[in-house]
């Protein structure tokens, strides 16, 4: 079992940053992959980012490129999501996720632990 608790999410306007930090405990050595994903209201959850747990390789979705930063503190078993230049579109509860198996990184079904959340609301 691998329990995760993101924190860092709130109220920003256009143009700000946010970082979100997500910490693992429990059976973290099984780490695969962990991600982000979000679900703006009346949307289904949609991929954000991903890191590969091995050698940092990392994926984003084309709405982020450039924006948003996945990054690791291996002694802390903590992924962060540091997001710049945010949209209104960005308005979102974003999740962690950590997958202990093979997969496709942007596919939800490939994450077997979730985070509760934590809101991100970016104001124009």
């Amino acid at each position: 079992q691998v329990q995760l608790v993101e924190s860092g999410g709130g109220l920003v306007q256009a143009g700000g940053s946010l970082r979100l930090s997500c910490a693992a405990s429990g059976r973290t050595s099984s780490t695969y992959r962990m991600a982000w994903f979000r679900q703006a209201p009346g949307k289904e959850r949609e991929f954000v980012t991903a890191m590969a747990w091995s050698n940092g390789l990392t994926a984003y979705a084309d709405s982020v490129k450039g924006r948003f930063t996945i990054a690791r503190d291996n002694a802390k078993n903590t992924v962060y999501l540091q997001m710049n230049s945010l949209k209104p579109e960005d308005t979102a509860v974003y999740y962690c996720a950590c997958a202990t198996s093979l997969g496709l990184a942007y596919r939800g079904s490939h994450y077997g632990y979730w985070g509760q959340g934590t809101q991100v609301t970016v104001s124009s």
